[in-house]
């Protein structure tokens, strides 16, 4: 097990009491979300082949009707696939240990475009075989430089694939469950709440990152987030289902006050969480998990 510098003038050197971790910063690690203005003009290119596929349906033109109004169905799918890629990548860069998207989005999109673009041109416009090749592989190109290829390589730890692929497979994890705890936090209706349920999943993700950075600790810090996250999640599940339905302000009490408890625990031991103070951290899980079981949120 690795051991941090712990010299005289260390801020836990020797002498020294151990020191509270420091407040977690607002929006820290909190991704701001990525969006592209070109991306979402791709959905306003095809709308003319929307028209132009009702205006062939009016004419009594089935087979140029189908041409345009495929041409557009494929063209819109292929603006959700860049935008979803473009997601994906930004989620993919925020992290320090990742796998690339299972689904290479924005080339799929690529595609799209270049099936659509050469069938219009072939079916509809009367370009002939070659010219109807040349736009579809023209548009396609055009969208290549416009956003990219998708990740496609993983990037973490180098010379251990094996510590990568663990790493990156408890961060998927974890960030689901961050992920279900803020859906259920916005289910409450509650602005306050939901800030400080946004609080808590950014203490969260500095652990994630630190794991990301050394993975050493990984079985020690993975223990800890599952009981914490986890409970978190089934607490804010539970709650908002009940709270939307009675708007019981005992029920609101509770679940704040276990949202203190939270609150003192992680922000208190985030810190033991990545330095070699076993014993604290091994305290910390106990204690987190006997006050979720007297809530009855994990078993006894």
């Amino acid at each position: 097990m690795a051991r941090r510098y712990g010299g005289r003038f260390s801020p836990q050197g020797p002498g020294k009491p151990n020191q509270p971790a420091p407040p977690a910063v607002p929006f820290a690690n909190r991704r701001a979300k990525r969006t592209s203005l070109r991306a979402r003009l791709l959905y306003l290119f095809p709308i003319p082949l929307f028209f132009a596929g009702l205006g062939a349906t009016m004419r009594g033109s089935p087979i140029e009707a189908a041409v345009e109004l495929g041409g557009f169905a494929g063209l819109m799918l292929a603006a959700w696939l860049t935008n979803e890629g473009i997601k994906a990548e930004g989620a993919f860069e925020a992290r320090t240990v990742a796998k690339p998207p299972a689904v290479p989005r924005k080339l799929l999109g690529t595609a799209l475009i270049a099936v659509s673009v050469f069938g219009v041109g072939l079916l509809s416009l009367g370009q002939g075989f070659v010219g109807a090749l040349v736009f579809g592989a023209m548009a396609a190109a055009a969208h290549v430089v416009a956003f990219g290829p998708d990740p496609l390589k993983a990037k973490g730890v180098a010379g251990d694939d094996l510590t990568t692929e663990r790493v990156a497979r408890a961060i998927d994890e974890a960030e689901t469950v961050v992920r279900d705890t803020m859906e259920a936090a916005r289910r409450i209706g509650d602005r306050r709440l939901e800030g400080r349920i946004e609080r808590l999943a950014d203490q969260a993700r500095e652990v994630f990152r630190a794991i990301e950075r050394d993975p050493r600790d990984l079985t020690r810090a993975r223990r800890f987030l599952s009981v914490y996250l986890v409970g978190l999640r089934d607490a804010t599940a539970k709650f908002a289902e009940y709270y939307g339905r009675t708007r019981d302000d005992e029920a609101r009490a509770k679940y704040e006050a276990l949202l203190a408890d939270l609150e003192t625990s992680f922000g208190a031991k985030r810190a033991a969480l990545l330095e070699d103070r076993s014993g604290d951290l091994e305290i910390e899980i106990e204690v987190l998990r006997e006050r979720l079981q007297q809530d009855g949120l994990v078993a006894r």
